[in-house]
């Protein structure tokens, strides 16, 4: 039986493994709250905001993230590939989601701003129009992706092979333009 809250506030609660499962969220706010360990079946959150929140290690099988906001969350280990695909649309603000995975999804005008996404999947994802404003993409993949009018410019330490990639106004800060041209094994001064 699936429970629907709507407008709720939550703060500083520890989530069990299997707690929310079937259940809808929408319009809520969620403070502190942790997830980690978590095992997400069958659960829609809708016009949400979450706010320092853990989810290291979540499994979010099935869940549908429409407009959803992270912000100084920990988001670590997390693979997004297994959300509903529809009307995925979400942000992350100041978070950490290292070792994540978003491939094959449609991340259309998603913003990422101060974000650390080290080492995270974004092979054959749609990242036309994402902005990655100042983050870290240290060894993450874009094999496959569509990075049409993609905004890189403030982030670094990203690798991105133009052969494997879609790149097409593709915006590039001068300094970490390097990044294009690994596989060259090139010295650049």
């Amino acid at each position: 039986m699936n429970t629907y809250l709507f407008d709720n506030h939550f703060v500083e609660t520890n989530y069990s493994e299997h707690e929310l499962n079937h259940q809808e969220f929408e319009c809520c706010t969620f403070t502190n709250c942790s997830f980690s360990e978590c095992h997400f079946i069958s659960v829609t959150f809708i016009d949400c905001t979450f706010i320092n929140c853990f989810f290291t290690s979540a499994k979010i099988n099935h869940v549908a993230l429409r407009n959803v906001v992270f912000e100084h969350c920990e988001i670590k280990d997390v693979n997004f590939a297994m959300c509903d695909a529809f009307i995925f649309r979400i942000g992350f603000n100041n978070c950490i989601l290292d070792f994540s995975k978003f491939y094959n999804l449609n991340l259309k005008e998603t913003q990422f701003t101060k974000c650390s996404l080290i080492a995270v999947d974004f092979m054959n994802t749609n990242l036309t129009q994402v902005i990655f404003d100042h983050c870290d993409l240290y060894k993450s993949e874009f094999s496959g992706a569509n990075a049409h009018h993609t905004d890189f410019k403030t982030s670094y330490n990203y690798t991105i092979d133009p052969k494997k990639t879609k790149l097409k106004k593709t915006l590039f800060s001068k300094n970490e333009v390097k990044g294009l041209l690994y596989q060259y094994d090139l010295i650049i001064e």
